[in-house]
This record gives C-alpha cells, sequence and structure tokens, in this order.
C-alpha cells in the first residue's frame, strides 16, 4: 500500500530542487546576456580623478612691429651695386624719379636704398647736409602739413605707429628728413609730402653710416643719378 506520508516528503524534495534549478538557469540567462549589470566599485568613497583637458595651442601675438615687416621687389631691397660719381664716399644722393637712394661707397660702388618719395606737386631737389639725427623721433606736422589735413595730430611721440618709423635725419634748415616708415608698401612710391622714407631695417642701416654734416644731394624729378641702374655687385 502506498505510503502517504512518504509521497508528501518526496513531492516536497522535488519542488525544492525544481526551485533551484530555474533559479540558476535565470542567473545564467542574466550573465551571458546584454543586461550585464556594472560591477561595484571597490571604493566608491575616493572620487576618481579628474579628466586632463588639454587647452588648444594660442597663437603668439604679433610684436609691434611686426606688422611693419613687408617684402620688398628685388630692386627695392639693399644691396652694393657698381656706381660711378664723382662725390666723395660717404655722400648721401637721392634719385627722385627712380626712388633710389645711394650712399657712395667709393671705388665705383654704393649702398642702394629703395625709397618713397614726394608726390606730385611735393617734389625738391638741391644740396643739404643733416643737421640732426634722431632715434624713433617724435612727430610734429609742420603747419602747412596741417592746413592741407587737419585731421593730423599736432603731435606724435616716437614709436611703431609714428609715421617718421624708426630713425630720422633732419636735413638742413628745411622741414624735409629722410627716416623711417610704419607703411613699408609705401616703398618705390611717390606718396609723401617731400621727405625720403625708407623701410626701418635700411633707415637704421642708414642711420649707423651717416653724421651730423653728411652731404645730401637730391635729384630733381626730371635729371637721373649718374648710373640709375647701378649694377649689382
Amino acid at each position: 500500500m502506498l505510503n502517504l506520508d512518504a509521497f508528501k516528503r518526496n513531492s516536497r524534495r522535488a519542488l525544492a530542487f525544481g526551485a533551484l534549478a530555474i533559479g540558476a538557469i535565470s542567473l545564467s540567462c542574466t550573465i551571458s546576456g546584454s543586461a550585464v549589470a556594472a560591477p561595484l566599485e571597490l571604493f566608491p568613497f575616493i572620487p576618481a580623478p579628474p579628466t586632463q583637458y588639454a587647452p588648444p595651442p594660442v597663437q603668439a601675438a604679433p610684436s609691434e612691429d611686426q606688422g611693419t615687416v613687408t617684402s620688398l621687389p628685388a630692386r627695392l631691397r639693399r644691396q652694393i651695386v657698381s656706381y660711378s660719381t664723382r662725390e666723395a664716399p660717404g655722400t648721401v644722393i637721392i634719385d627722385t624719379p627712380n626712388t633710389y637712394l645711394y650712399y657712395v661707397l667709393g671705388g665705383g660702388q654704393a649702398i642702394r636704398y629703395g625709397i618713397g618719395v614726394g608726390r606730385d606737386g611735393f617734389t625738391w631737389s638741391g644740396v643739404q647736409s643733416i643737421t640732426k639725427k634722431a632715434e624713433w623721433p617724435d612727430w610734429t606736422p609742420p603747419p602747412e602739413m596741417i592746413a592741407r589735413q587737419p585731421y593730423l595730430p599736432r603731435q606724435m611721440a616716437g614709436g611703431p605707429g609714428n609715421p617718421l618709423g624708426a630713425r630720422a635725419m633732419y636735413l638742413g634748415g628745411t622741414v624735409y628728413r629722410i627716416h623711417g616708415t610704419n607703411a613699408p608698401g609705401t616703398i618705390g612710391t611717390h606718396v609723401s609730402s617731400g621727405c625720403i622714407r625708407l623701410t626701418n631695417d635700411d633707415v637704421t642701416d642708414l642711420y649707423s653710416r651717416v653724421n651730423v654734416g653728411t652731404k645730401v644731394i637730391v635729384l630733381p624729378m626730371d635729371r637721373r643719378a649718374d648710373n640709375t641702374r647701378g649694377k649689382r655687385s
């Protein structure tokens, strides 16, 4: 005869083993599926180091005089040329129509610089001498220039933004100067009110060669220097 108590005990064991089997299968599916839970941090109380941020590279700002840098045509660059003249070494000759300045070396040679000269109606000619030299000169426009251009400042301190540039050499008792420029693109043109302009590099070079008393010859527009083509040495 079937023992009812034994049957009940066996049924309870079977149910228990079935529940264990179902739990194991569910755990296996969870681990092998895509819904895997993220592992817990071992030390949640220790903050993770912040991500290092690399700022974008910063381009250096140009210096005050970098804006004046320009590339001159070959003929306007400072160079030693063959140059025949009866003038003594150390003389400065302004070849107005060809926008050249010659510094006579002697022995048939000269240093040739590209220059900017007076515009139409503002060229002049004659023989002068350098009566004053100045580094980074102040600029005081003469009254006649103020009358033509009333918007001009009455005075401007020397510096990279000054129209006279890095150096100035004053000619006799005139209002004219040989000077640098803050607009190097005007070299080789007829643009000024009568002054002779060079790039800041070139005027600094010329400034180092001349002295107070140096003779300066300014040729008129209808005449050329003895050797305007000046073959390069």
